[in-house]
């Protein structure tokens, strides 16, 4: 057996998969529950802020390679993919994750996958059992990528919110097909890979660092309801977010795209406008609140309390109802 590990990485170089530990390392940390802040401490050493933004642009360099194929959106736009079919499956995966208070990320990751392979692969239209299946199938791969506590894939298909509940076995292999599609490259980019860096450019200080991510929270994950945010890529989600965060924060001065592309290269001022101006119409629609609410638990008010952060953050405690067991389509 070579000593080198770098062979369990599968698809993925060490540097893709360790991601996480590069970009969040020497941005943002919590303070103490008895700091007098409400929020994080972002401050870091000239040498570590540069380290951190080095990091930080690699991978906004290669999130093009966690994204859906470029013909994606339009497919779904001339309905070649039912978007109905994929709103039906967004909004499942959601209520799954406020249910069992999964991460915002585990639901993000599981749409992510999903998106990826709905862009490679057609699936059959009938009955919806094909995308049902599918949403399943991803949800409980994000949640093996990022929860520490995993309910069985009978208990994940919560009882009341989909028509069929697939067999474990089927669910499985369905795993394997996801996976193969995406040749094993689950540690994706996504959005969550840049709010950190984001917030703590906008609040150095740290006092508001922790409202600002609990709201951009929200915004993402309300957007991951409609298709046109499926022409931006995370960095610029990520940055239009919490533009609209700092928006809503009354001690904080607004920033503006052209001044959010200066927090790391390879920002474009161009993207993160129009992401923005998408985002805008979901905040002023009040869709943030009535979409997202849910699914992260209380909604995070602007005075950012400790309070309101302490119930965004908890789990739900709830346990899983009794399963009534219905039998999955023929030949599935």
């Amino acid at each position: 057996m070579p000593d080198d590990a770098a062979y369990l990485l599968c698809a993925e170089d060490a540097a893709a998969a360790f991601f996480g530990a590069a970009a969040g390392g020497s941005t943002c940390t919590v303070a103490d529950d008895d700091d007098d802040d409400d929020g994080c401490c972002c401050s870091a050493g000239e040498e570590e802020s540069a380290s951190a933004a080095a990091s930080i642009a690699e991978l906004i360099g290669g999130e093009a390679d966690y994204s859906p194929r470029p013909d994606y959106p339009d497919r779904l736009r001339s309905r070649s993919i039912d978007p109905a079919a994929r709103a039906e499956s967004v909004a499942w995966i959601l209520k799954v994750q406020g249910y069992y208070g999964f991460l915002p990320l585990t639901a993000y990751l599981a749409v992510n996958y999903m998106d990826r392979f709905l862009s490679l692969h057609r699936l059959p239209q009938e009955d919806g059992w094909a995308m049902q299946l599918l949403a399943v199938t991803c949800l409980s791969l994000a949640a093996k990528m990022e929860e520490t506590l995993v309910p069985s894939l009978l208990d994940l298909q919560v009882e009341g919110t989909s028509r069929y509940v697939f067999e474990p076995g089927t669910i499985l292999r369905m795993e394997l097909l996801v996976l193969t599609a995406l040749n094993w490259r689950l540690r994706s980019v996504t959005p969550f890979t840049f709010i950190d860096f984001f917030a703590c450019k906008v609040d150095p200080g740290g006092r508001h660092t922790r409202c600002l991510i609990a709201r951009a929270t929200q915004v993402i994950l309300a957007a991951m309801h409609d298709i046109e945010f499926l022409d931006h890529c995370a960095s610029s989600m990520a940055a239009a977010a919490v533009l609209c965060a700092t928006g809503e924060t009354p001690s904080l001065e607004s920033v503006s795209p052209g001044a959010a592309v200066r927090w790391c290269i390879g920002l474009a001022e161009e993207a993160i406008g129009s992401c923005y101006r998408l985002m805008q119409q979901l905040v002023i629609g009040g869709n943030v609140q009535t979409r997202a609410a849910g699914t992260t638990g209380s909604a995070v008010s602007l005075c950012c309390s400790d309070e309101a952060l302490s119930s965004h953050s908890s789990p739900s405690s709830s346990p899983p109802p009794a399963k009534r067991r219905k039998r999955s389509p023929p030949g599935v």
